[in-house]
């Protein structure tokens, strides 16, 4: 019979009570996180894989804004990134990768996360694990989607606010740090109703209370977009800023039905 070793052993039942030592809350952090290292490795690695068409999927939005630039004063006769340093090209493509791989090991680590923190909840919050990190996982994944889709529309105004005298001539560190940035930004944006409905299970607010806070809670959202939003331009914030309005009051549904 196969002895595992102590240290890669499951949590004890003690542990789900709650009564963790300090010493062995640091070794649970510790397993948690290289778990979730080596799933963001994983990740990477695909990402390495994927890395040509999801560049040629990026590059989409801004080849099409290009193509409006008149032929006379284009920088280059195709749509293409440029680098300004000799480790540039490597830079761009480790950072992208790293990405990628964040993106991929989202699941596995929202679950370690969720993992951690269950020896500090009671048995009804631990019943929300699999509904948490899945809608986690898929708000996040449609917090990219809306970006991409945004995309296109921050693009054109961006670059052409300083008139058709004025042409972009983009390095792809520069390109994709903003891309990913705005992704990035509505992932966390969307995991919104995530929080609150977390936070009305677990009593911390209230539906009554939610409600009451609407306005101030609208304005708050709205200046959030503004502020977390990278390119500032008015299509990302209410782009962002509405879906955040409905999370808000579809959080203030799921409450009430759970009687909260």
């Amino acid at each position: 019979m196969r002895v595992i070793p102590e240290r890669w052993r499951r949590r004890s039942r003690r542990d789900a009570e709650g009564t963790m030592t300090l010493v062995e809350h640091l070794e649970e952090l510790r397993y948690r996180l290289v778990v979730s290292l080596a799933a963001l490795l994983v990740g990477s690695a695909i990402g390495w894989i994927l890395y040509e068409r999801v560049v040629d999927l990026l590059l989409v939005p801004y080849c099409n804004y290009y193509r409006t630039i008149p032929l006379e004063v284009r920088p280059t006769d195709r749509c293409t990134l440029f680098f300004s340093e000799p480790l540039g090209s490597v830079l761009i493509k480790l950072k992208l990768v790293v990405f990628l791989g964040l993106f991929l090991a989202l699941p596995v680590v929202l679950w370690q996360l969720w993992k951690f923190v269950v020896p500090g909840l009671t048995g009804r919050e631990r019943k929300l694990a699999i509904p948490f990190v899945a809608s986690s996982v898929l708000l996040f994944l449609l917090g990219a989607l809306f970006a991409y889709w945004t995309l296109p529309k921050a693009l054109s105004f961006l670059l052409g606010f300083g008139g058709s005298q004025v042409v972009p001539l983009l390095t792809g560190d520069r390109f994709f740090s903003f891309v990913m940035l705005v992704a990035l930004a509505f992932g966390l944006a969307f995991e919104f109703p995530v929080v609150l409905v977390f936070l009305t299970a677990a009593g911390v607010v209230s539906t009554v209370q939610l409600r009451s806070w609407r306005r101030g809670a609208i304005l708050f959202i709205f200046v959030f977009a503004a502020v977390i939003t990278p390119s500032g331009d008015p299509y990302t914030l209410l782009a962002m800023a509405v879906p955040m309005v409905v999370f808000y009051e579809a959080a203030i549904i799921v409450g009430r039905s759970m009687k909260r």
